[in-house]
């Protein structure tokens, strides 16, 4: 009698243990311009929505330039030059993609992007070729450096602009958040930059996340949809934010660091699995500054990276390219 006692009680604890592990926990809303959607399964009832937030909170007070008070926005009007944590793994970061990509990803662009009104600040002057060049003098993020917790700027009125590495540090921020919970399963995204880990155990399957196509109406549709598991992914396209000059050619909203110019591209959509999303959104980032060959040539050297890419071909047709083996399930 004991011992049928005790097997039911085991039975038991185990079926509550499985309930609890198998509970789904969603969280959404609106952060940094954009949505956040982030689903995990835990056996803590507890939805931890007041960390989060306070985790987004804290992003924003380091690196959002929209914040007057933001510590980027005192770094970049010279009253603060000691910075926090958060600031200085992004700022790092930005100096490995400046590297890798021969300056291609430089966040001292931030100046010029404002110029062409693709920024956090407004500009009502007419641009020309003198105002553009007047400006590449602060553009090279070899001109700054860190010594310690400090910043060290050449030229005081150098600009950083992290809009373009920043999310992607946010959702491995919150994926490292809720790994220190014992979370193991969990997918986030924010403004569709991705971190998926474990299963959806729902699903009993991996997390499965899409890839939107380039539509310049506004609307959504997904046609590429695969898993993405224990892995990263950022995606950047140029079909939503851009200028059309008088003969019809397209540039894109990332500023050539080279010229100061908009980007002329054909590349409408880069997508880029890798283990953080920090990476992955910084390299989708400079690969629309790149041409169709330049990625071709830079994804042999670096492995690590899968990359999917849509773009128009001389035809005006859209064409894809998978790198690396990104997956195509």
């Amino acid at each position: 009698m004991l011992k049928n006692t005790f097997l039911l009680i085991l039975i038991t604890l185990l079926l509550v243990s499985c309930n609890q592990e198998t509970k789904k926990n969603n969280l959404s809303g609106s952060i940094f311009g954009t949505f956040y959607d982030i689903n995990y399964f835990s056996k803590d009832v507890s939805n931890y929505q007041k960390e989060i937030d306070s985790l987004f909170s804290v992003i924003n007070k380091s690196m959002s330039n929209y914040q007057e008070n933001s510590d980027i926005s005192k770094v970049n009007k010279h009253l603060l030059d000691s910075i926090d944590n958060h600031f200085i793994k992004v700022f790092n970061a930005s100096k490995k993609l400046h590297k890798e990509t021969n300056g291609v990803f430089d966040p001292t662009i931030g100046k010029l992007v404002n110029a062409w009104n693709f920024g956090s600040e407004k500009n009502k002057t007419q641009l020309d070729s003198l105002k553009i060049d007047s400006l590449m003098q602060y553009v090279g993020l070899d001109k700054i450096n860190l010594k310690g917790s400090k910043i060290i700027k050449q030229n005081p009125k150098l600009y950083i602009d992290f809009n373009a590495i920043a999310k992607g540090y946010a959702v491995d921020v919150i994926g490292e958040f809720l790994e220190h919970k014992k979370i193991k399963n969990y997918l986030i995204n924010i403004g569709g930059e991705l971190r998926g880990r474990g299963l959806n155990l729902t699903k009993k399957s991996g997390w499965t996340v899409g890839i939107e196509n380039p539509n310049f109406d506004g609307t959504q549709s997904y046609d590429k949809v695969f898993i993405l598991k224990d892995r990263a992914m950022a995606t950047s396209g140029t079909y939503r934010k851009f200028k059309i000059d008088e003969e019809g050619n397209r540039y894109a909203h990332i500023i050539n660091t080279k010229t100061g110019y908009p980007t002329k591209t054909n590349i409408l959509s880069v997508s880029i699995i890798t283990d953080n999303c920090m990476e992955a959104d910084g390299y989708a980032t400079a690969f629309q500054a790149m041409g169709v060959d330049e990625v071709k040539s830079f994804m042999k050297k670096h492995p690590e990276l899968k990359a999917y890419l849509i773009f128009e071909n001389n035809k005006k047709e859209l064409e894809t390219l998978v790198l690396n083996n990104f997956p195509l399930n």
